[in-house]
């Protein structure tokens, strides 16, 4: 059956849109311009697409993350003892295995998709030249395509603060963690971020010593207090040495191979290697996109409207150039609504609750308000708490210190918040952001008939757990 598609195969340098950058916004900005049968191409600076995600961030750090569960047999200690291990002697190589054969795939997969939809992969680094043309640079050319429409989905890099003498060896950022070939005897990582506490907790699983350090007085400040207490206390147990309140003025490469980082309050921490998580700021470097007159802000973001548009209406921009929230999964929303809003679609006005998924070890994972918000709003709420140990499921996967907390209306019994801590915390909060999209509340949850024994019935055991307590 033949379509009115146009032909995409055309050697003709303009298009209907040009997606800068490979990553999960630009992905699915160029998908979705290409289903409403545009002339779409996308371009990439590296030789392998996905970008930031695929590459060095989210998926090579969670393919580690889950090599380090399975290899250290973690999940199984609570059952066989502190000291049972899948493999006694783990080396990065076995850790790195895994990850290779994950991002293998993902290449796959993305590569497929963009010839599926017939949205061309131009490989370069490309620089405005005005808002309707773009210059790529590659290896052998240099071409000039000119679009309507431009989305930037370039991403972020390790920001590098003063101080730190980075060398890709022994004092490394995010994006070169990984790619060490012997597991360091001792770790310091700077900074308490997300990024930072992720690393921390899966190299203490493994049993290296780790220091951490935070110039805040205490972790992750936009995740509830108990869980972070909760948190925090896990670290401890894993092993790991919180330096909460700190800040670093130095670390430097000592003679002997051993870095030394030197602490604002005069303390020495000496280690085989560390870890500068400092947050990230934009890849726009040589993108030309200030030249153009584009705004941008800290860190080298750039500034977009409601509708991810720049200062120059033809160029939107999405992912996380634009800063928070910077996930994956707000980023492929993101460059899908992109799309839209540049070739006159409508609006979406409906808003569903964001959540917020923290890959340490134990996992976190949240959706709504916190007590703080909900304390600073003036309203009034009350919690329910189901922790794993009551859960036959969770006795059954071994973990005995997860907890789920619900955050409900006081008078409406609406449910406000979820907040949890433990196996599964990032696949369960999905039914707590249904039902605060949908306006449910604890009723619905003390009716409901789950699967036993599932981790879902915890949300059972917070909601009856929250309800005697305003009936007593």
């Amino acid at each position: 059956m033949m379509t009115d598609y146009p032909d995409r195969s055309s050697s003709g340098n303009h298009y209907d849109m040009i997606v800068i950058g490979s990553g999960p916004s630009g992905q699915k900005a160029a998908i979705q311009a290409a289903k409403l049968r545009k002339r779409v191409a996308i371009v990439e600076s590296n030789w392998n697409v996905g970008g930031v995600c695929t590459n060095t961030g989210t998926i090579p750090s969670k393919s580690f993350r889950e090599a380090v569960l399975y290899l250290s047999g973690f999940r199984e200690r609570s059952i066989y003892g502190s000291s049972y291990r899948v493999k006694s002697r783990i080396t990065m190589q076995d850790l790195t295995f895994r990850i290779e054969s994950v991002i293998r795939h993902e290449h796959d997969v993305i590569e497929h998709q963009l010839r599926r939809n017939r949205v061309e992969l131009i490989r370069g680094r490309a620089s405005f030249v005005d808002a309707n043309t773009i210059k790529v640079v590659s290896e052998d050319s240099v071409i000039t395509k000119t679009s309507d429409k431009f989305v930037i989905a370039v991403g972020t890099r390790p920001h590098h603060p003063p101080g730190f003498e980075l060398d890709g060896e022994r004092i490394l950022n995010s994006d070169d963690i990984l790619s060490i070939t012997d597991l360091p005897r001792t770790l310091t990582v700077v900074g308490g971020g997300i990024v930072g506490v992720e690393y921390a907790s899966m190299f203490a699983v493994l049993g290296v010593p780790v220091t951490l350090i935070e110039q805040r007085p205490n972790l992750l400040t936009f995740v509830d207090k108990e869980i972070v207490e909760a948190l925090q206390y896990h670290l401890r147990n894993l092993g790991i040495t919180l330096r909460l309140g700190e800040e670093v003025v130095t670390t430097s490469r000592r003679d002997d191979d051993q870095v030394e980082t030197i602490l604002k309050s005069g303390k020495k921490v000496v280690s085989d290697a560390v870890l500068v998580s400092a947050g990230r700021q934009g890849a726009i470097e040589g993108l030309g996109v200030k030249e153009l007159g584009i705004e941008t802000s800290k860190y080298e973001r750039i500034t977009v409207d409601e509708h991810f548009q720049t200062s120059i209406p033809n160029i939107y921009a999405v992912g996380d150039i634009i800063g928070f929230p910077a996930l994956s999964s707000t980023g492929m929303r993101q460059g899908r609504l992109a799309a839209s809003y540049a070739l006159g679609l409508g609006d979406e006005t409906d808003s569903i609750p964001l959540p917020f998924g923290i890959y340490t070890i134990p996992e976190i994972s949240l959706v709504g308000e916190t007590e703080h918000s909900l304390t600073e709003k003036q309203i009034p709420y009350e919690t329910g708490i189901a922790r794993y140990n009551e859960i036959a499921r969770g006795q059954l996967i071994g973990d005995d210190i997860g907890m789920l907390k619900v955050l409900f209306h006081l008078e409406t019994h609406q449910l406000l918040g979820v907040h949890i801590i433990g196996e599964g915390a990032t696949e369960m909060i999905h039914l707590g952001q249904a039902v605060l999209h949908l306006g449910g509340g604890l009723e619905y949850l003390t009716s409901c008939v789950f699967n036993y024994p599932t981790l879902t019935e915890a949300y059972k055991v917070a909601a009856l757990n929250g309800l005697n307590k305003i009936r007593a």
